[in-house]
């Protein structure tokens, strides 16, 4: 679930999950970051490029890079050793603070790398940052912010300006608004419960899909390969792992009106890239504001023994005003020392969803009985998390 996961958390690689978590002060190029090398030696027995294995970013790295660092690509090996000085010494520090305030998800399941190379996985633009937002994007992520502020405005949280609220006023009275539909269907969390598809998808035991970059509770991916096909199984978040398949023999993607939660992936060879041309995707989904109109190329290339290179150009002209790009550097585990869960336990085990809905239907009937505070007064998105000025803030997202 978002806020409280049980032990079932999805870490494919428990050794090599627990062994990356601590960050370690010295910087030294791993063989995950080391300069690529030709992989057109390693074949399958059939003659392909041989991507199979399970494999994982071993290294942090933001997503859009932070301003301090503007058109500078890389980070020295000096700014490296800082930052991650910087980071254990947070970690150490919030230890502590973790114990006293429950913060129970990052004691518990976040993880925490040392610092990669790059000062951000976007590539392109140059700027390391996303492109701007359509009009069109625009105006829809105002209603949707209007929308959850309609949700708050009676809650403590506009009563006394704090930033959840920022953009929204206080009035006691609750919005008349609580009764509708939102904007679009809903994939984050809102003040309101009065059905699933109120929760987020973390909640649902869904997840966003593709592109995945990875998270706080890691990221892995075990790629096998048939003469006629490619599979991969995706181990992210608290349980929400899902199997995708790659169509390799040349059809065309599926008519239209057929939508999918991860697409529908087509590949192709390109010498000893794997190029994975991604359309199809379900309205329901959402990658950065972007749903039934995102399109992905993707770029797969072994670049060594224990080394695969990703690269994903994203794009969706109702919503960016030009492509984006992003690079990853993935390492390869041990088969061996590792494990995959290959059955959503969050999904199959999903307690904690009817929970929040009885515990919201209860709070309901309190209220009616004159008993309680009103439900649509309690703030409920920010559960039982630290406030921003409690949470050490992470100096490489700075």
């Amino acid at each position: 679930m978002g806020n409280r996961s049980s032990g079932s958390i999805a870490a494919a690689a428990i050794a090599a999950a627990a062994a990356s978590a601590v960050i370690s002060v010295s910087v030294t190029r791993t063989s995950a970051q080391a300069p690529v090398v030709s992989g057109s030696e390693l074949k399958t027995p059939w003659g392909e490029p041989d991507l199979q294995g399970i494999w994982t970013d071993e290294f942090d790295t933001p997503l859009q890079r932070p301003p301090r660092y503007a058109n500078q690509e890389f980070f020295t090996e000096e700014q490296r050793a800082d930052l991650d000085k910087a980071r254990s010494a947070i970690l150490t520090r919030f230890a502590t603070e973790r114990a006293i305030n429950g913060a129970y998800n990052a004691a518990t399941f976040f993880s925490t790398k040392r610092t990669g190379l790059r000062t951000s996985k976007i590539v392109d633009p140059p700027s390391g940052r996303l492109p701007p937002l359509t009009p069109e994007a625009q105006t829809m992520a105002a209603a949707d912010r209007e929308f959850r502020l309609a949700m708050l405005q009676s809650t403590d949280t506009c009563k006394k300006k704090q930033a959840g609220c920022a953009g929204g006023t206080y009035d006691p009275t609750p919005s008349p608004r609580r009764a509708e539909a939102p904007p679009r269907y809903n994939t984050a969390r809102m003040n309101r419960n009065d059905g699933p598809e109120d929760s987020s998808l973390a909640e649902r035991c869904l997840t966003a899909g593709l592109p995945e970059f990875g998270g706080n509770t890691g990221s892995f991916r075990r790629i096998v390969q048939t003469a006629g096909g490619i599979s991969i199984f995706y181990d992210v978040g608290q349980g929400q792992g899902w199997q995708r398949d790659i169509v390799m023999d040349g059809r065309p993607h599926l008519p239209a009106g057929i939508r999918q939660w991860f697409g529908d992936s087509r590949g192709r060879w390109e010498s000893d890239t794997l190029v994975v041309d991604v359309t199809n995707f379900s309205p329901k989904t959402d990658v950065f504001g972007s749903r039934e109109n995102l399109h992905l190329v993707e770029r797969w290339r072994r670049t060594g023994p224990r080394t695969l290179s990703y690269e994903v150009t994203i794009e969706d002209p109702t919503v960016w005003t030009r492509p984006w790009t992003v690079k990853q550097e993935f390492s390869r585990q041990s088969d061996e020392e590792n494990r995959f869960y290959t059955e959503p336990r969050c999904l199959e085990g999903n307690l904690g969803l009817p929970g929040l809905l009885h515990g919201r239907r209860v709070e309901d009937a309190a209220f009616a009985q004159g008993r309680g505070p009103d439900p649509a007064a309690t703030d409920n998105t920010d559960g039982s998390r630290l406030t921003q000025a409690e949470v050490p803030q992470d100096p490489l997202q700075q």
